[in-house]
């Protein structure tokens, strides 16, 4: 391919890289120097740094934080782990595989909204799970600050586990059998099976449900805002403390929160660097 040829290809999508992220990207940190209000869009001011130190001592903007970080350490193993658990025993049944795979993908299939109100509704009043707790225990399951955050992260897990749970399904369909059965001779159980054999087979699966997995997690929103809405602050991760800065849940400071924004990109790409990392390694490793 002669260099005009490659540039005829490669120019079309420069420019979409360029609109659809490189533009944005620039224009949200330019707006984060800004004091730019909903009520008063075309006289942004120059303000500096003031946004980014209003945000970085806002007590609600770091609790934000720690339940953000807390909600990807415990939802991306978690939903990782239960999602290869699953792929493993769908990779041993036969018949009526299709049928448990379809029911188990349904989570994932359905809108965010949608699922999450439909599980929000086992946990009101006439719920089953409510219904049950109350059976049990005599006394009416209510949600509260001390529980909103074990139910946001248990809905969580069960609405993306299939994601997880497919990628790694796919990954089992290649693994050889010669190896397996190797290993089988070789007096390996089940455990050292899995850690020795499908793990490394896995691996670059893993890195890239990992990554993904992160990014997801990092920025979750819809779910969360159904849950807590304008209560449970407490219980607000980062993508929804800036929806209610940067817009009329407040007074609309789109400045504070293109700043926000830039924190957040700022934080995924730290929390990401880890799986980066490896990734570039395994590749490294593949073509050596």
């Amino acid at each position: 391919m002669n260099r005009r040829t490659f540039w005829w290809f490669t120019i079309p999508s420069v420019i979409v890289m360029l609109a659809l992220m490189v533009f944005p990207l620039i224009t949200t940190v330019w707006l984060g120097f800004q004091k730019l209000l909903l009520r008063d869009l075309n006289n942004p001011e120059w303000v500096g740094w003031d946004n980014y130190r209003d945000v970085l001592s806002d007590p609600e903007f770091w609790a934000a934080v720690q339940f953000t970080l807390v909600f990807v350490v415990v939802t991306v193993p978690a939903s990782m782990i239960f999602g290869l658990a699953v792929a493993l025993l769908l990779d041993r049944i036969g018949r009526g595989r299709a049928v448990y795979m379809a029911a188990l993908l349904l989570p994932f299939i359905v809108t965010p909204v949608v699922g999450t109100l439909i599980y929000e509704d086992l946990f009101e009043r006439g719920g089953l799970v409510s219904w049950l707790w109350e059976v049990f225990t005599d006394d009416a399951f209510a949600v509260s600050a001390s529980n909103v955050k074990v139910l946001i992260v248990v809905q969580y897990i069960w609405y993306v586990m299939p994601f997880a749970m497919i990628t790694f399904f796919a990954g089992l369909q290649t693994l050889p059998e010669e190896r397996v059965e190797a290993a089988a001779l070789d007096g390996a159980g089940f455990w050292r099976n899995l850690w020795h054999v499908t793990l490394p087979h896995l691996r670059l699966l893993v890195v890239f449900v990992g990554l993904i997995s992160v990014m997801d997690a990092y920025r979750v929103y819809d779910s969360v805002f159904v849950w807590t809405g304008n209560r449970f602050t407490e219980a607000h991760t980062l993508a929804v403390y800036n929806v209610r800065i940067a817009t009329a849940f407040d007074i609309g400071r789109l400045g504070k929160g293109n700043a926000i924004a830039v924190l957040t990109v700022i934080g995924i790409f730290v929390v990401l660097i880890p799986f980066l990392w490896r990734s570039y390694r395994d590749q490294i490793a593949e073509r050596t």
